[in-house]
């Protein structure tokens, strides 16, 4: 781990200037006119409100990933409906070297079952008002997902 200076965060330095893309996969799942956030409990965007998700591992499908990522995160098991879209999140240093490569896929889901519950990477675990998610501070990419996911669902 390190801080960045440009953000003052604490950074995993493992994930730094990687030698291809790092795979992950985040979930927008609604229940009715609410979306399923996390408040992050470890870097990157510590103590921010997001999406569940996380980096997918090797040999599961990028479905079986967002599965897991959201039951870890939240304790919520889910259906995943379809792929919303990709973001590809890349940074470059003062050298114009890549820093960061992450290429994020975001699933449409529905709750089935468990019971809501901050675990894992996870700080704290809501359900949220989709008409409040515009005033909470998130990442552009995250609000676009989420209105995005609550048009397909419509």
């Amino acid at each position: 781990m390190a801080v960045d200076n440009l953000s003052n965060t604490v950074v995993d330095t493992s994930r730094l200037y990687p030698s291809r893309p790092l795979p992950g996969v985040g979930a927008v799942v609604l229940r009715g006119d609410e979306v399923l956030m996390i408040q992050r409990g470890k870097p990157p965007r510590l103590g921010q409100w997001s999406l569940p998700g996380g980096l997918h591992e090797v040999g599961e499908t990028a479905e079986a990933a967002v599965i897991r990522e959201v039951m870890e995160e939240t304790g919520i098991a889910i259906r995943v409906e379809r792929l919303i879209d990709h973001v590809n999140v890349i940074q470059h240093d003062d050298d114009g070297r890549v820093k960061v490569h992450y290429l994020l896929l975001d699933f449409l889901a529905v709750p089935v079952g468990g019971r809501l519950q901050a675990g894992d990477d996870a700080a704290d675990a809501r359900w949220v008002p989709v008409a409040d998610v515009d005033g909470m501070g998130l990442w552009e990419e995250t609000r676009r997902m989420i209105h995005r996911g609550a048009e397909l669902l419509r």
